[in-house]
This record gives structure tokens, C-alpha cells and sequence, in this order.
């Protein structure tokens, strides 16, 4: 062990060596958290400190087992008698309430539901909702410790009294047919150390060294998990990077990060700060743009490998310029030599992998879509493309299936099999039989409640087709968009920013296309982009594009970041945070090894039309261009925003007014409504 510790930099060894007492460590981009971790697991035991008593807390599986098998091979596993627990947050909580259940009067015999029984729950109560909003809502609810009752009193438009009713008809049902989801594995392990005072002194006299990695990446229902579990002691050691703190929209909050000194007396602070990953150049970059945060802990990332090339910034036309630009490079890298793993290229939003996508085909040049999916198989552009499908050829059944109830029409399993025998009668398919029904012929099939819905469905559909006849441009798409509503129901979903930039997208190469081919049709263009959809199989090593929140964690030699134009990246409107988008570019930055590219377009195909953008700021910020740095704006509130109040509890937003630095909110606590200063609240 001694050997192991002579490996380590300074603030490696006072982490690895603090025992007793809290701790933070900030552990900057590339500085050896993971070995940190690890090397601190092992010292402990070296110690003589019993294994078992260790609980090391990751976000991921693959993480916890890369620990355990480097935490281990530092030690000679024979020797010990028993081993360190190092799991997920959720493994934990599965653990735990194995045991623990019947506290809530409930049997440990309970079934675990994934996210797919989840929504197939929810659909079953038939909302015209989408799920995945409800789905979402309810995990807010449940990591705020939100009940059912509470959710209820407090929602007063429309949309969210209705999914505060369905949240509580859900959790009747888990409990009635004893199922637990992700977000129990959490909350009802809480519960039952909140309302057991000696459960949880056992418990955390149990694990009496506690260590929690991606400590930025915590919510709030976890940061009051982990004070349960170490309510006896106080040797909690918590690893991570407020600059790194990427997901909110998730849940996570960098507060726990920035308050863990105060909200834990007398903590121990050290930050790692020395950066054995990337070269000088790209670290003065990655330092310079994150200094543009408020809210941060002071820390600046120190080289320790060669100066290195300068990071480059081009200037491109548009998105096909700068596609065949980077397929250009890479191609050129390909040929010298550097290994496809070694080489990547990250965007904000993912709609901008379309055009990569395409310049990599042509230049056949071998690629994976890392953590996301191809552009043509992302469900809403799936879905659009099968309402063009149908409207060119109404005997497209396949096509027909997927949409016959997106966005949601209440038109089920049982509904389809009657439409699809009677159809089968007459030798047609489903909308060609209905096309030449009217309203009554319908009810004969499927019943008046349905019969009316399919009838207006139908009509729209109808309408749309002749449109085609005399119309295949932009007007069409705005008829398609009024009618359907695609854009208006993918919106209402937890990743509706993406998913509408995404249809915005194909909006987008459709207008294109009917530019280059005036004469054009719409079969034509479904030809067109059913060449370009198919990618072949890979079989050999492949470079990677990803979006930055995709490429956390990960490192490459050469790295291409393209897309930066405000409004890109960063993201900016009323639902954005400039800090976290800032954190986002220091991230993608700092992904880089040894050569790093950014790329913006003077022009771009965006919210479907095409338009000019300007550079990023953060390319000002960073100090790669010469620019004035923009003022920024307070994240404001909005009508429906959750809140907390320290005396009132949780709230719902009903109302904003002033635009200063300190916004007035008209709030709902329970059916109480209070003016109160935004200050005084904090958003959940």
C-alpha cells in the first residue's frame, strides 16, 4: 500500500488519506478521480476497517463494477473476509427494502418495474396526455417527495391536475398489485429510515464509511438519503465536479455540490485540479470559458502534458459545408493512420447528426451514434415520414398502424383487430375502407366512441391528400403541423426541445429538396431519403458522434465539436440555464486529448427554415475569438414551474410579474395563494 500511495499527486493523497469527518473533493476534468476512489477504498481496508462497513455509491453499474475490480486488485483479495459494498443508488435501495419493506406494511416479495411497465401502466388509464409527460411528472413528484394527495392540492392547470390524478390512481395500483418502480427504490428507502429512527441509526452505523462518486449528479431526494446514512457519523466522502454538474433536466442539482460545506460542519476540501488528459492549449480554453460561471467552486485545471496544437475555430457556409468539412479531416486522419476509436464528433442538440450522417456515408466513412439513435430511426421522425408515407399511398398498412394513434386518439389494440377483419372482407386496407365510409358505416364497425374519432382522423387525412395534388411545399407542412399536430404532441414530452428540433430538421431537408427539385414530389422525396436511411452494418472500428451529454466521461485524440451558434449551443430561451450550457462546453472541451475543432455555420436549416446565426459566445469566452461578452439574464420562472418554500412547503406557479433581477410570483401552496418574491423559492 505504501508503494500504491508514493503513486499518487498531493491532493490524491490527502484525499485518499483523510479518514474521519467529511469530505469533498473536487475533482477537476481528467485528474484521477476514479484512482482516487479506489485507491481510497483499498487504504481503508489496508487500515484494518472492516470491508463490509465501506458503501461506495455510483450512478451506473458498469461504474461500480470497474471500482470494485481496481479497488480489489490493489489489495490480495484472499486475505479478506468479507468484501466493500460498491453499487448504484437504486441497487442500494433494492437492497435495502428487501429487508426493510414491511415497515410500510408492504410485502419484501415485490416486483420491480422498468420504465417500458411503467408507461404501459399509464397508458391503460387513457389519457390524452402523452405519457412520457406523465411518466416524467411523476418522477418529479416522487425525487421532491411530492404524495399523490399533495400533487393534487397543489395543481391548478388543467393538464397538471389531471396527471397529479393519474400519479394517484398509479401508485394505487403499484401497491395494490405490489410493484415498486425506479423512483420507489429511493423514496420508499427513505421513508422508512425518515419514520425508523433506530433502522436508520443501524444502518448507518452499519456502513460507517460512506463514498459517493458524481456527487454533482445527485438530486435532492438522494443528498437527504445520504444524511440518513451517515446520521451517526459524519465520514461521508463525496467526489465529483461542479463544472461537470450537466443533467438538471433530470433532477440533478448542483447545489448539493456547492453547499456540502455548509450543509456539513467543518468539511474537509480538496480539489484535484492537476489534468492528466489533454494538452495545455485545449485546458487554457476549457479554464477560460468555465471562469464565465458565478456559481462555481474556484478551480482552474493545470496541464500536465505538452503545449499541443492551438485550438482551431472554422468558419463554414452552412451544415453541408461543414459536414464535408469534418468527413473531409477525418478522412484525411483515417489515412495516416489514427484509430477510428480515437476520433469523435459532438453537437448540442441531435438534430445536427442528419447532415454528418449523410458526409459520412458519402465518404464512406464507418461511424456509430453513440448513446442516441440515427436520425431516420428516432421515433418522431419515424412517425412523420409514415404520415407521408400514408398520404401518398393510403394502402400502406404498416404505415398506417404506426400512426393511427400518434399523437394518442384513444384508438386501442381491440379497435385496430375489428377495423383491420373488416377491412380484410372488402380486400382493402384499413384508410382505403374508411375512406369511403362515413360516420355511420364506422359506428357498425367500432362502436360510437371510437367511430367519431376515426371519422375526423380520416377527414384530416383526406384533406392533407388533396393538398398534395396542387402543393408539396412549405404551405403543406403547415397544413400537416395544424392537422396532425406532430410537433404540437412530441413538445409536450420531457426531451420535446430535441425531439421538435429533430422534425424541425426534416422539415428542413424537405424545403431543400423541393428548392433543388421545384417540380418534385413528396413520393420523390420519401424515395430520396430511403436511399440515405439504410446505414450498413459495421464491422470494423468505427469514430463516434455523440451529443455532449452522450460523451461524459469519455476521451478521444481528436475531437471535432460542431454547431456552435447561439441559440445552438448554448441553447437559449426561457426553459435554458447559460451556467449549465457553459458547463456543457467545458465539458465537450475537455473530452479532448490531444487536437480539438470547433465549427460554427453562417447559416443553418433551424426551427425549420433556413436562417443566419451568429457564433457562439462561448467561442468569445473561451478566448479563441475576439468578441464582447453578452449580459446575462437571471433563469426566470414560468407559470407551472414547482416550487419550495421554507415555511409554505411546495407550490405551483401561476404567475410572474416583473422583469428585474427579482420577479414577483403568484404561487399555489395547497389552495393558498401567495405573492412572494422569487428569492424566497427555490425551483424544484
Amino acid at each position: 500500500m505504501r508503494e500504491i500511495l508514493t503513486q499518487l499527486n498531493k491532493e490524491q493523497l490527502e484525499a485518499v488519506t483523510h479518514l474521519e469527518g467529511p469530505l469533498l473533493v473536487i475533482a477537476g476534468a481528467g485528474s484521477g478521480k476514479t484512482k482516487t476512489i479506489t485507491t481510497r477504498v483499498a487504504y481503508l481496508i489496508s487500515l484494518g476497517i472492516e470491508p463490509s462497513s465501506i458503501l461506495t455509491l455510483t450512478f451506473t453499474n458498469k461504474a461500480a463494477r470497474e471500482m470494485r475490480e481496481r479497488a480489489l486488485g490493489l489489495l490480495e483479495e484472499s486475505s479478506l473476509n468479507s468484501y466493500p459494498l460498491l453499487c448504484t443508488f437504486h441497487k442500494f435501495g433494492l437492497i435495502f427494502l428487501r429487508r426493510y419493506m414491511g415497515y410500510l406494511n408492504r410485502s419484501n416479495a415485490f416486483v420491480i418495474i422498468d420504465n417500458d411497465d411503467k408507461k404501459r401502466i399509464l397508458r391503460s388509464f387513457e389519457s390524452k396526455l402523452p405519457v412520457p409527460l406523465i411518466s416524467s411528472e411523476i418522477s418529479k413528484y416522487k425525487n421532491s417527495q411530492i404524495s399523490p394527495k399533495e400533487a393534487i392540492e397543489s395543481a391548478r392547470l388543467e393538464n397538471f391536475k389531471e396527471i397529479a390524478e393519474i400519479y394517484e390512481e398509479y401508485e394505487n395500483y403499484l401497491v395494490k398489485n405490489n410493484l415498486v418502480d425506479f423512483d420507489d427504490l429511493l423514496l420508499l428507502t427513505y421513508k422508512i429510515l425518515d419514520q425508523n429512527q433506530e433502522i436508520c441509526d443501524h444502518i448507518s452505523q452499519l456502513y460507517s464509511f460512506i463514498m459517493v462518486d458524481e456527487f454533482q449528479d445527485t438530486n435532492e431526494l438522494q443528498s437527504l438519503l445520504l444524511k440518513k446514512l451517515c446520521s451517526t457519523h459524519n465520514n461521508l466522502c463525496v467526489v465529483g465536479d461542479d463544472d461537470q454538474s450537466i443533467y438538471s433536466w433530470r433532477g440533478a442539482t448542483v447545489r448539493n455540490i456547492l453547499e456540502f460545506p455548509y450543509e456539513f460542519a467543518g468539511a474537509k476540501v480538496v480539489k484535484l485540479e492537476k489534468n492528466y488528459r489533454s494538452t495545455k492549449k485545449i485546458l487554457e480554453a476549457a479554464n477560460t470559458l468555465i471562469s464565465h460561471n458565478r456559481n462555481r467552486v474556484s478551480k482552474k485545471l493545470q496541464p500536465t502534458k505538452e503545449e499541443g496544437k492551438a485550438v482551431e475555430v472554422v468558419s463554414l457556409k452552412n451544415e453541408q459545408e461543414e459536414a464535408q468539412l469534418v468527413a473531409k479531416r477525418i478522412k484525411a486522419l483515417l489515412e495516416e493512420g489514427v484509430n477510428p476509436s480515437q476520433i469523435a464528433v459532438l453537437f448540442r442538440i441531435n438534430a445536427l447528426s442528419r447532415s454528418l450522417e449523410e458526409a459520412f456515408k458519402k465518404a464512406k466513412i464507418h461511424y456509430k451514434v453513440v448513446g442516441s439513435t440515427p436520425f431516420y430511426e428516432r421515433a418522431e421522425i419515424k412517425d412523420a415520414i409514415c404520415y407521408f408515407r400514408v398520404l401518398t399511398n393510403p394502402s400502406d398498412e404498416f404505415s398506417f398502424k404506426r400512426i393511427i394513434n400518434k399523437p394518442r386518439r384513444g384508438i386501442g389494440k381491440a379497435t385496430y383487430e375489428k377495423l383491420k377483419a373488416a377491412a380484410s372482407v372488402k380486400n382493402l386496407s384499413i384508410l382505403e375502407m374508411l375512406w369511403e365510409l362515413d360516420l355511420e358505416e364506422i359506428k357498425e364497425i367500432v362502436g360510437k366512441r371510437s367511430a367519431k374519432t376515426l371519422y375526423s382522423f380520416v377527414s384530416d387525412l383526406k384533406y392533407l391528400h388533396n393538398i398534395l395534388k396542387f402543393n408539396t411545399g412549405a404551405s403543406f407542412l403547415k397544413e400537416f403541423e395544424e392537422y396532425i399536430g406532430l410537433k404540437k404532441f412530441y413538445s409536450l414530452m420531457p426531451d420535446g426541445e430535441d425531439r421538435v428540433a429533430n422534425l424541425e430538421e426534416l422539415e428542413g431537408l424537405f424545403k431543400e429538396f423541393i428548392k433543388t427539385s421545384p417540380f418534385g414530389s413528396l413520393e420523390e422525396f420519401l424515395a430520396e431519403i430511403s436511399l440515405e436511411s439504410e446505414q450498413d452494418q459495421i464491422q470494423e472500428s468505427a469514430i463516434s458522434i455523440m451529443s455532449v451529454h452522450a460523451s461524459k466521461g469519455l476521451e478521444f485524440d481528436h475531437l471535432f465539436v460542431i454547431g456552435l451558434e447561439e441559440g445552438l449551443f448554448p441553447l437559449t430561451g426561457e426553459e435554458s440555464d447559460i451556467e449549465e450550457e457553459r458547463r456543457l462546453g467545458y465539458v465537450a472541451i475537455t473530452r479532448a486529448k490531444k487536437e480539438l475543432t470547433l465549427t460554427y455555420a453562417r447559416s443553418r436549416f433551424y426551427k425549420g427554415r433556413r436562417v443566419r446565426l451568429e457564433r457562439s459566445r462561448f467561442l468569445n469566452e473561451a478566448g479563441l475569438m475576439r468578441g464582447s461578452v453578452k449580459i446575462e439574464r437571471r433563469k426566470g420562472y414560468k407559470k407551472g414551474d414547482l416550487v419550495r418554500h421554507k415555511l409554505f412547503g411546495i407550490g405551483r406557479v401561476i404567475g410572474v410579474s416583473g422583469a428585474r433581477k427579482e420577479v414577483k410570483l403568484t404561487i399555489n401552496f395547497g389552495g393558498k395563494i401567495y405573492h412572494i418574491l422569487s428569492s424566497f423559492v427555490e425551483k424544484l
